[in-house]
Order: structure tokens, then C-alpha cells, then sequence
């Protein structure tokens, strides 16, 4: 029996076990059992060679992936956000290849990468899925595109990216595992548990091998979160979802469809609707924002703002700028949101806010 068919029985054998107290341990275990199973399938495939890899290069302020069933206009899409010149037609599979393209917006320069369509199996490598799919691990933004006559693809995509071990719009989970070598497992929670007890811990924890272990728990989280947390190689990343081709439909179809999809964007890459929104939308989810340089007895640099992250420090300018800034700091000005008054003298921990003006002064 290879790896897959004894995935499905092990399915089978938990949607044919009623959930209650009784055997929620039973199932925390098998679902451990097919986590581990996927990992070893997919150690096989990458140590087995086959096929050819899709290499990226990061650059820029951010990353997004494209991603979506083929055909559904990506190329077209990236076409219009970036300078790119991903091939388009009128037929399936037309980007074999992974298409880059810089969104200049807002200063920033937004890396886009148009992938090539997946399909219903990818994660298990149908159609290089798998080595596409990967792709996206590293992204800051996941953007999935849906044709508007087929949104029920959209299932299918959140199911394929949790596969292979992305975790769309989560936040990784307030656990902490610290293995011993003695002692057995000690588990301590901060907030009530409603899907897990100590009984379905062990189980899970045995299943990987782990007897000895202190275990710290600041969330009420559910099984798969507990798995996910002992696998330590989940990716958290968010999401947004835009449904194309709007122009081919008539109003009373795009209500239906707005009432599925609320948080959806709805363009048009062919005609250029709502293409400014998505651009907004997407500097917006990436959580960035524009600082202005001002360096010392000179006018703040407008033209070219430094892109960093929200929630970025004074001493987070100085380690992108240059470690000497860090080295050297005295102390920092500020202008803008985030100071009750201009020209306010702030140190390393300051919190920057969107188009701040910064002035960093550095002993000579």
C-alpha cells in the first residue's frame, strides 16, 4: 500500500468515526498520522529529482503571487499592474513558466509573480502543482484569482494552498513545545481549552515521537493548530480574492456573486475596471508604509520614500538604511502621525507610522 491509498483509508476511517470526547483523541492521532505521512510523501518527491523546479528571485519591497485555476486572466492582470509581458491567450496553460513584474505604487516596488494555472490535485503534484504551489510559500500576499462563471474553484485553491502547508489569512498559532528528556509532558494553558484536552495532546505528541516535553498553550486552539505547530513548517500568509471578467456578466449575476464572495474584489483586467482599487488594496494588505528621509539642514526626500513594514521602529529604518546607523545612533526627529508634536526627539523604539518625516542624527 503506498503513501496516498493509505492517506484515504485513514480519511475514511475519520469520517466514519462519530466526534465526541471519547474518540476526539482517536482522531487527533490519525490526522497526526496523516500529516506525517503527507511530510514523508513529499520528502520522497523532492529527494526522487523528477522534474524541473521554478526558481525565484525576491526583490524588491514585497512579494505576491498570482494564483488560480488556468484561463481565468492572470496574465492580463499582471499585464496591467506591472511592467511585465506575460504571454496571453485564449487557451489553457498559457504561462508554463513563472512571469515576474514590479508593481511601481505608492514608491514602492512590488515584486508580482504570475504563475502557471493550478489545478484540482496540485498539491499532490498533478500538473507540476506541487512545485508550483511552492512558489507561493515564500510570498508576502497571496492574491487568488477566480473567473466570475467559476467561483466554486475558490474551495478548491484554499484546500490545494493548505496542503502543502500554507496557511491562507492565519496567524500562526501561541504555542510553545519544549522537548525534555525526562519527565513525560507537562501542559499549561493561559485560556480554556474547548477542542483540545491533555488526553488528545498526548496522543498527537506520541504520535510524533515526543514523551518528554513541556507544553504552553495561550490560545483556544484546535487540533490541526497543534499539529500544524509540531510540524513547524507551516507559512502564514494572507490573502485577497478577486473575481475577474465582470464585464461579461449583468448585474443581478454579480449580486449573487458579491453575496458569496463579500470581502472580494471584482475587476476586470481585460477592461481595466477597479484595477487602481486592487493596486490600493494590495499596498494596503501587504502592511506598508512610506517614511521620508530628511537628512540633516535638507528638505525631506518626497520623490523617493523608504519602504517599510507597519509597525516598523526608528531602529528598523536604521538596520535598512546601514548598520552604522544603528551603531552610530544619537538620537532621531519626527514629523508627522505619530508624534504629539513636529520635530519631536524620539530614540531606537519609536513606532513609525505611514508618511512620518525622519531625520536620524549620528554621532560624528
Amino acid at each position: 500500500m503506498d503513501i496516498e491509498e493509505k492517506i484515504k483509508k485513514i480519511e475514511e476511517e475519520i469520517q466514519k468515526t462519530p466526534y465526541n470526547k471519547a474518540t476526539a483523541h482517536h482522531i487527533g492521532k490519525l490526522k497526526a498520522k496523516i500529516s506525517r505521512l503527507r511530510e514523508e510523501a513529499l520528502q520522497r518527491r523532492t529527494s526522487s529529482g523528477k522534474g524541473r523546479g521554478f526558481h525565484i528571485k525576491k526583490s524588491g519591497d514585497s512579494t505576491v503571487v498570482l494564483i488560480g485555476f488556468p484561463s481565468v486572466g492572470k496574465s492580463t492582470l499582471l499585464n496591467e499592474l506591472t511592467n511585465a509581458e506575460s504571454k496571453v491567450g485564449e487557451y489553457q496553460f498559457t504561462t508554463l513558466e513563472i512571469v515576474p513584474g514590479v508593481m511601481e505604487y505608492r514608491g514602492a516596488q512590488i515584486q508580482i509573480f504570475d504563475i502557471p494555472g493550478i489545478i484540482t490535485g496540485a498539491s499532490r503534484g498533478r500538473g507540476r502543482g506541487r512545485e508550483i504551489l511552492s512558489v507561493a510559500r515564500s510570498a508576502d500576499l497571496i492574491v487568488i484569482v477566480l473567473d466570475v462563471f467559476n467561483t466554486e474553484h475558490m474551495d478548491i485553491i484554499m484546500r490545494e494552498l493548505r496542503d502543502v502547508g500554507i496557511r491562507p489569512d492565519e496567524t500562526p498559532p501561541d504555542v510553545t513545545v519544549k522537548r525534555r528528556k525526562l519527565g513525560g509532558v507537562k501542559l499549561s494553558s493561559t485560556v480554556e481549552l474547548t477542542h483540545l484536552d491533555e488526553r488528545i495532546i498526548r496522543s498527537v505528541l506520541n504520535e510524533y515521537g515526543i514523551h518528554n516535553a513541556d507544553v504552553l498553550i495561550r490560545e483556544d486552539i484546535t487540533v490541526d493548530q497543534f499539529i500544524d505547530v509540531l510540524e513547524a513548517n507551516r507559512v502564514y500568509i494572507p490573502t485577497l480574492k478577486v473575481i475577474n471578467k465582470i464585464d461579461l456578466v449583468d448585474e443581478s449575476y454579480l449580486e449573487e456573486i458579491r453575496k458569496r464572495f463579500p470581502n472580494a474584489l471584482f475587476i476586470s483586467a481585460d477592461k481595466h475596471l477597479n484595477i487602481d482599487k486592487l493596486k490600493d488594496e494590495i499596498f494596503d494588505r501587504l502592511g506598508l508604509i512610506r517614511i521620508y528621509m530628511k537628512p540633516q539642514g535638507e528638505k525631506a526626500d518626497y520623490d523617493e520614500p523608504l519602504i517599510v513594514k507597519d509597525g516598523s521602529t526608528v531602529a528598523d529604518v536604521c538596520q535598512k538604511l546601514h548598520r552604522d546607523f544603528l551603531r552610530k545612533f544619537r538620537h532621531a526627529r519626527v514629523w508627522g502621525s505619530s508624534v504629539k508634536f513636529d520635530g519631536q526627539k524620539v530614540g531606537l523604539d519609536h513606532v513609525l507610522r505611514d508618511e512620518d518625516v525622519l531625520r536620524i542624527i549620528i554621532k560624528k
